[in-house]
């Protein structure tokens, strides 16, 4: 714990309030849903406040898949095989579920129906991110960490393999805002921006300097955040005029971001990092409650916002973690 709690600290030096103790610029107080799970939880989605989809690193019975109605919490197979980790889910109003992770497992659930494996292109690849503008038009992106850097885009049916340069190691995360404004972000600095013809790369030069990776990226009509590091962490925005830093060199690693329609934002990392940044306002840190290093978040159709993580850069994957800012949650998270 004092080695987070170190990291934590490090935020005073880019004259942040943090360390827990500083007041929090939302109205909503975080609150720790679940910790110290078997596994680390890798990724959120939460389509709505009754919709939340958590998913993880594989414990002893398999993937972990948590779905949350409004009303409870619900264990549900992802009929992947049992040494999987989950990476990435992510999901339609039209029903689909897909979520990727390692192996080059993507599985989807159509309706409520079970999940199923999709087939995907070959490869000891992880899958660690999923978006797309339709169920029908899915971008899936991922790598092994040092290599193996893949875009693959999905119709439906079919996973068909994307052509991106060489030198990329891994491609972190996609979002986008539609179907033809799609943001990947990857390693050493590097973003892929697809227009509807072309995957284009936009370096951040800033980053390349420090040979850091974007780890997780997100998108508003109003900007597009990536965040990352290299021992410290970085933060960048794009409002269409190019990549700056409106904060400099971060204290420590961040490994998620989430943006809302109405742009507001938040980006999470180690230590139990939490920075808000509203539409329009500077970044604040907001104490999360944890000392866990924090892996995504995402923002929900009401304004609640979701966090989860645990020790996910180790082997085997655990003390997972889930927080929550927003109206009280029914049930319990198992």
């Amino acid at each position: 714990m004092g080695r987070f709690f170190a990291l934590s600290c490090a935020l005073a030096a880019t004259a942040l309030a943090a360390c827990g103790g500083g007041s929090s610029s939302s109205e909503k107080p975080w609150v720790v849903v679940a910790h110290d799970q078997p596994s680390a939880l890798l990724s959120v989605r939460a389509a709505g406040a009754n919709d939340v989809w958590v998913v993880g690193a594989h414990d002893s019975t398999g993937p972990v898949l948590e779905h949350y109605d409004g009303t409870g919490w619900t264990r549900v197979a992802s009929n992947l095989a049992a040494n999987i980790d989950v990476w990435w889910v992510t999901s339609w109003p039209d029903g689909h579920v897909l979520v990727g992770g390692s192996q080059g497992a993507i599985a989807q659930s159509v309706g409520g129906a079970a999940f199923t494996q999709l087939t995907t292109p070959p490869g000891n690849v992880t899958v660690f991110g999923l978006w797309g503008a339709a169920s029908n038009d899915v971008w899936a992106v991922g790598g092994t960490g040092a290599g193996g850097a893949f875009v693959w885009r999905f119709d439906g049916t079919t996973w068909t393999a994307q052509t991106i340069d060489a030198d990329i190691a891994t491609c972190w995360k996609v979002n986008g805002r539609a179907a033809s404004d799609v943001w990947i972000s990857c390693t050493n600095g590097t973003t892929l921006h697809w227009d509807g013809t072309a995957l284009q790369r936009m370096d951040i030069p800033d980053a390349q300097n420090q040979q850091a990776s974007l780890f997780s990226i997100g998108a508003s009509d109003k900007r597009v955040i990536t965040v990352g590091g290299a021992g410290t962490g970085v933060l960048y925005e794009n409002d269409g005029s190019g990549w700056t830093s409106p904060l400099g060199s971060v204290g420590v690693l961040l490994s998620g971001v989430a943006v809302s329609a109405d742009d507001d934002a938040y980006a999470v990392g180690a230590g139990g990092t939490i920075l808000h940044g509203a539409s329009g306002a500077a970044w604040q840190t907001e104490p999360s409650g944890t000392f866990e290093d924090l892996h995504a978040a995402a923002i929900d159709d009401t304004g609640d916002v979701w966090a989860v993580g645990g020790r996910f850069n180790q082997t085997p994957r655990v003390a997972g973690v889930l927080l929550h800012a927003g109206a009280a949650l029914k049930g319990s998270f198992p």
